[in-house]
């Protein structure tokens, strides 16, 4: 049973975004025998290259699921394109004003109800909210990914985040209202000033990436989902813009249900390869054939860290970047479509990032 997963190039110069499509199944049989889904939208523009490719290369319009990881606006704005020009069966997304119940009693403000938690989040999540409506407008079913969901054959499976863990990041999403003194959560990101970037040696033999601090990504992009396809024993892994502490968690979900995740045939690098997402900890678990990371054309030496790309590389790893190219990926024994070429791998840096 082939696949295919399409890349989409998201974003100018520095800026970045995700915006994924993939199907897998009898690819060569009628559309019936096929599974479609779309991963993340970047922005408007990628959402149109995501119609396109779905139109054209997938020769249909119909997505049977479409997924936003979390709601920033780089992944989910496409989406919003995607639900509107296509048919779709399933929508899976947080509505993190749904968890209004759980979670106004921790904020300092006495006069702050549910509803009003709930419609501060809508407007400050606009993006996010958009697509429900618009799911909501066109009988879109919506299910929230949470740790532990699948499909009927398992090929789809949800490792992150679990309820209670997300429930704990809402609390600091941005623009929230002030928390109660006495509530420990997790820290909000904190802002790190850009420096023009200067240049060490290094070398194949001696690990220079190291464990970032958890504070260092947001509560939104840690809220991300992390989704594992399988496909004829291929493991694909779809991890956001997750960090070390969210990514950890999936890997001991995975553990615990007897999944493996140092032998994927692809993984989506999070957050563009920034060495604030992932350390060698991480990388140790989570082990690919192929890493993709989605970039925008000028966006090293940020996005991606060379320090990451070498790390991926010195665990066997051949890495690919978009950087303003549509790229495609399929399975091995499935031929890459005519006029297509393998992606240029990028090499391992001799100079990397310094601290």
């Amino acid at each position: 049973m082939p696949f295919e997963v399409d890349f989409m190039p998201v974003g100018g110069g520095e800026r970045s975004g995700d915006a994924f499509a993939l199907r897998f199944g009898n690819l060569s049989g009628l559309r019936s025998e096929q599974t479609i889904c779309v991963i993340d939208g970047g922005t408007k523009e990628s959402g149109d290259a995501l119609v396109a490719c779905i139109r054209n290369d997938y020769g249909t319009d119909y997505v049977d699921f479409v997924i936003c990881s979390h709601p920033d606006s780089d992944h989910s704005s496409g989406l919003s394109v995607v639900l509107e020009e296509l048919r779709c069966g399933l929508l899976i997304m947080h509505r993190p004003w749904e968890h209004s119940d759980s979670i106004h009693h921790m904020f300092d403000d006495p006069k702050l109800t549910p509803d009003k938690l709930a419609g501060r989040m809508e407007r400050n999540l606009f993006s996010a909210h958009e697509l429900e409506q618009i799911a909501t407008r066109k009988g879109i079913q919506i299910v929230e990914p949470f740790q532990g969901l699948k499909n009927e054959t398992g090929s789809i499976h949800v490792l992150g985040p679990e309820m209670t863990f997300y429930q704990s990041l809402l609390t600091t999403f941005r623009d929230m209202p002030e928390l109660k003194t006495e509530i420990s959560v997790i820290s909000a990101f904190k802002g790190v000033v850009s420096k023009v970037a200067t240049w060490v040696e290094e070398r194949y033999d001696i690990e220079t990436l190291v464990d970032p601090s958890s504070d260092l990504v947001s509560a939104e992009n840690n809220s991300s989902c992390i989704v594992l396809f399988t496909v004829d024993s291929q493991k694909l892994l779809f991890t956001g813009d997750a960090g070390c502490e969210a990514l950890s968690r999936a890997i001991d979900y995975a553990r615990s249900v007897g999944i493996s995740l140092d032998d994927l045939y692809l993984l989506q690098v999070p957050h563009h390869g920034s060495r604030r997402n992932v350390g060698p900890t991480i990388l140790n678990q989570i082990k690919a054939k192929t890493a993709f990371i989605s970039v925008g054309p000028d966006g090293a030496p940020k996005h991606p860290s060379r320090r990451v790309t070498n790390a991926l590389r010195r665990r066997g790893a051949t890495v690919c970047l978009t950087a303003g190219k549509r790229l495609m990926q399929s399975s091995p024994a499935w031929p890459l479509r005519s006029g297509w070429v393998p992606a240029p791998e990028v090499p391992f840096y001799l100079q990397v990032e310094d601290e």
